[in-house]
């Protein structure tokens, strides 16, 4: 067992000291699980959910029948499943996981031949069929599946990434408890966000965070997947601010840091499609098991600009922990490497950000050198009165406002195409995950001509007009005579021509300030 703790902000940092990693590894208790039934199901509905349609406890998998079964079961009987729950499956359930896996098992005798596979605790009922490759039992091409009680002791089932942020007044001391009650010191837990502790624990470990100077416990807390918890939580200060004249002065700067790329990767700017079910799963587990406080926390704004109205609507951060960031940014590198046509590089995954009732995100554009080209994800949204639209701006400044439900996602070229959500969110809440890419070690990719090869932009569509409603969003609204523009196209049949615009556009969709100075569009 390792456990190593990282800042958010920062690379890897040194792993525990080695007599703590050794007097962990006396207290984790990988064997002495008595035999039990095991379950059997031919679908997948059977498997425990709770009352909202989410897994209700992490689980393993394996096929019901043939030889795997008994040596599977033989496995079970002596092995810490760190809270997972074994299932026996066969016909459709066993099909839908396992597929192909199961041909050519009529005659196998090393554990090592058979299929498993872990569930994670909070997949929706409608994606616990399509884990991520990473949770099947892979001795091959995993070497911590060498075994498979090292399977069910690694990261593809009981071994999680925990992380720890101090919203308190001072440093905190943080204790790994082993199963005596003992109380382990692993590290000082300093204040805010940029000093996050991110651990390697497992399923059904305990951590506490005391005062040092009053000795009171701040935190006792069993850490049941991966996740993060915060000790109190960030409070940004709601208040009326008058802020016309930044914008104003925002938008302009905005309008024209998008002029300065000159390359671009499709006729559009974005487009819409979809996540892998595997990467949605596991997404929305992480945010449904962490999407309650003390998980998720206020996002700190403060010195960070004006882009979210953090002083009028809370905004809220679920943090990812590093591997688990680490598996799906390199997943949906692939489907943002598919839509560009050619090679790129990860440079950033940012959320779990929610925004609540009254969120506002300003028109911008994001960091040129590291932001080429991104995604959008719409993980989760719930209580909303009308769809939030994203607003993105197309080569030629035509506003396009996109309707995104859970699960789908929005490519755009994210340092040229200016996008953001001005329109007031109508209640509830809405959380979204953004990840960005740029073409291989190439800082300087907005100064080149485009490639051979590249689409080119989308400039003259003919004449547009009005076919649907004002309201009638990503459904065709609006028709030209070039059908290529797309469904997205605003009904309110919008185009920028300067900073000055996107200012107008912000006071038109927004809510009315106490002295109206603004015009109509």
């Amino acid at each position: 067992m390792t456990m190593a703790m990282r800042p958010r902000s920062a690379s890897p940092a040194a792993s525990v000291p080695a007599l703590l990693v050794a007097t962990l590894l006396a207290h984790v208790p990988l064997r002495g699980v008595a035999a039990q039934k095991v379950k059997v199901l031919s679908d997948l509905s059977g498997l425990p959910y709770d009352e909202n349609g989410h897994l209700a406890t992490h689980v393993v998998a394996f096929p019901a029948s043939g030889p795997c079964a008994d040596l599977i079961e033989q496995e079970l009987a002596s092995v810490h499943l760190y809270g997972h729950v074994p299932f026996a499956v066969e016909g459709e359930a066993a099909e839908a996981l396992f597929g192909d896996q199961l041909e050519g098992l009529g005659d196998v005798a090393d554990v090592k031949k058979c299929p498993a596979v872990c569930l994670d605790r909070g997949v929706d009922a409608s994606l616990a069929a399509y884990p991520l490759p990473q949770k099947y039992y892979s001795p091959e091409e995993n070497e911590d599946h060498d075994t498979f009680n090292n399977f069910i002791a690694s990261l593809s089932c009981g071994r999680v990434e925990y992380g720890f942020i101090n919203y308190t007044e001072r440093t905190l001391n943080l204790f790994w408890v082993n199963q005596d009650g003992e109380k382990k010191y692993l590290y000082p837990l300093e204040r805010l966000e940029k000093n996050t502790r991110f651990i390697h624990t497992f399923v059904g470990h305990r951590f506490m965070c005391d005062d040092p100077e009053t000795g009171e416990n701040l935190l006792d807390i069993t850490v049941e997947n991966n996740g993060v918890v915060g000790i109190n939580n960030h409070h940004n200060r709601h208040r009326h601010r008058d802020i016309r004249r930044e914008v104003e002065r925002t938008m302009d700067g905005e309008w024209s840091k998008h002029l300065q790329v000159k390359r671009t990767f499709s006729p559009l700017g974005f487009d819409k499609g979809r996540l892998p079910n595997d990467v949605f799963g596991s997404m929305r587990a992480f945010w449904y098991n962490n999407r309650d406080p003390p998980h998720r926390l206020a996002e700190e704004w403060e010195g960070k600009g004006l882009y979210v109205n953090f002083w009028e609507s809370d905004c809220d951060f679920i943090q990812i922990p590093w591997d688990l960031k680490h598996v799906w940014q390199g997943r949906l590198k692939d489907v943002v490497q598919a839509w560009v046509g050619e090679e790129i590089e990860q440079t950033d995954m940012y959320g779990v950000r929610q925004y609540e009732a009254g969120a506002r995100l300003l028109t911008h554009v994001d960091r040129i050198t590291t932001h080429a080209v991104s995604l959008i994800v719409n993980i989760a949204q719930g209580g909303l009165d009308r769809p939030w639209t994203v607003e993105v701006y197309d080569h030629a400044n035509r506003l396009h406002e996109v309707v995104m439900a859970p699960g789908d996602l929005v490519y755009y070229e994210s340092a040229k195409a200016l996008h953001g959500r001005n329109t007031p969110l109508a209640g509830g809440f809405y959380a979204n995950i953004f990840t960005h890419y740029r073409p291989i070690g190439d800082p300087n990719w907005y100064q080149k001509d485009n490639p051979g090869g590249t689409p080119e932009p989308l400039i003259d569509v003919g004449e547009c007009a009005i076919v649907g409603g004002a309201e009638e969003y990503s459904a065709g609204a609006v028709k030209c005579e070039n059908p290529a523009i797309g469904p997205h196209l605003s009904p309110k049949m919008f185009t920028a021509r300067s900073g000055g615009d996107l200012y107008q556009w912000w006071l038109n969709v927004g809510p009315p300030f106490d002295d109206p100075s603004s015009g109509e569009l």
